[in-house]
């Protein structure tokens, strides 16, 4: 078990501060994060909250399936998914895979 929750299905409205109060009454909150788009600042709908303990966290999966700001939400243990890196500009160089060289 882990103490990080994975709440999809948010309302666009919704945001970090209604999602921590949201929580709360479950136990003590290390953070609650609503996920936003890096170029719009708009929510992506969903969110993560972190218990400081888990018997906390396991409690507030009992909001599945609940509503939140008129949406119903979804609330999962969240899985731990590396870290993607970069922009899209690694790799080869271009060229129709050929390592860039161009042929005539």
């Amino acid at each position: 078990m882990q103490n990080k929750l994975f709440v999809g299905g948010l309302a666009w409205g919704t945001d970090s501060a209604g999602l921590e109060k949201a929580f709360a009454s479950f136990g003590r909150i290390e953070e609650a994060r609503v996920i936003t788009d890096r170029e719009t600042g708009r929510s992506r709908g969903f969110g993560f909250v972190t218990f400081a303990n888990e018997d906390d966290a396991k409690k507030a999966l009992s909001l599945d399936g609940s509503t939140l700001d008129d949406r119903s939400i979804k609330v999962n243990l969240a899985e731990d998914k590396p870290r993607r890196d970069g922009g899209g500009f690694g790799g080869g160089g271009g060229g129709g895979g050929n390592g860039g060289a161009r042929r005539w």
